[in-house]
């Protein structure tokens, strides 16, 4: 195979996937799954953004170095550092500021767009996964005016799954055509719910639970997108696409909501899907893997020894 991406969801829980008995939030992601490894125990090395991707870039554990302060320290050898030193084009595009250039995360990387420069709102605070795309979009067009034909590696982050939960209407609509809330309400909701970590009035945590699905749709039609833009770079059927979450969500199963440092199962459980264009058929594994797992693999798919400092193994 030629190219990957790393597509990473902010926030996904593994449970609201249909591909893993969740109910019809992922049409999309679930129509790949002939085509798909899917592994039903994958764990990620963290409950939070800080803590799960040392595991995701660096095939190393959140404390392997101390506290340091959400920085990457140069110890950890990043996923993206290996490959572009085998002559692969690397790229990364996402809006989450605790990976952002600031923190150490720029390191091997040819194309590294973080959105810290964009002014967002209180209300979406991160470049949305359509405007993600665009980014892909143009990088891959800069490839084909440029004539660039080495393989390449994308890392991808989406962060609509993210609180504080307000996603467009007609999302909301697919979800429960009977719910119906203006932005400021769901803001409120954000702030008077969730931020206090309140589950006391169990009908507003339903509702903060159905603007979260229909984020999730919102996120598989993004998916969508992504693979209608590989196809148009007649790129689809020469890259392998894993899609994984850093962590999850919790509403109220162990008496709180958000994702705060707790290790339980809707936290830390997640999905981890590698689309094989030429796979044959559906391979299903119940083995307990890592998301310090995801550099070795990806390596691998590149016929590339593993960095010496990594502790996964491929998958």
């Amino acid at each position: 195979m030629k190219n990957v991406i790393l597509l990473t969801i902010d926030t996904l829980r593994k449970d609201v996937l249909g591909c893993y008995g969740g109910k019809g939030l992922t049409p999309f992601i679930d129509s790949l799954q002939d085509r798909c490894i899917k592994f039903e125990n994958a764990y990620a090395v963290g409950p939070y953004t800080q803590a799960s991707f040392p595991g995701i870039l660096t095939s190393s554990y959140y404390l392997d170095f101390g506290r340091t302060k959400g920085k990457c320290p140069v110890q950890r050898v990043l996923l993206s550092e290996v490959i572009k030193n085998k002559g692969i084009s690397t790229a990364a595009f996402h809006s989450n500021a605790y990976l952002s250039a600031f923190f150490g995360w720029n390191r091997g990387w040819d194309e590294f767009y973080d959105s810290m420069d964009v002014n967002v709102s209180e209300k979406v605070p991160y470049i949305r996964a359509g405007e993600i795309n665009q980014k892909i979009l143009s990088w891959l067009d800069f490839r084909r005016k440029t004539r660039d034909t080495k393989p390449f590696f994308i890392w991808a982050h989406y962060m609509d799954v993210h609180e504080p939960y307000i996603p467009e209407q007609r999302f909301i609509k697919a979800v429960d055509p009977e719910l119906f809330l203006t932005e400021d309400e769901m803001f409120l909701l954000f702030k008077s719910v969730l931020l206090k970590r309140d589950v006391t009035d169990k009908s507003k945590v339903e509702q903060l639970k159905k603007l979260y699905f229909a984020h999730v749709r919102e996120v598989d039609a993004a998916v969508r997108e992504l693979f209608t833009i590989l196809k148009e770079y007649d790129c689809q059927n020469d890259t392998t696409i894993i899609i994984t979450s850093d962590h999850g969500e919790e509403f109220g199963e162990h008496g709180g909501l958000s994702h705060d440092g707790k290790m339980y199962q809707e936290l830390v459980c997640v999905p981890l899907l590698i689309y094989l264009p030429d796979l044959d058929k559906p391979l299903v594994f119940q083995a307990v893997v890592s998301n310090i797992d995801i550099p070795p693999t990806v390596t691998g798919l590149f016929g590339i020894a593993p960095s010496p400092a990594w502790q996964g193994q491929s998958l």
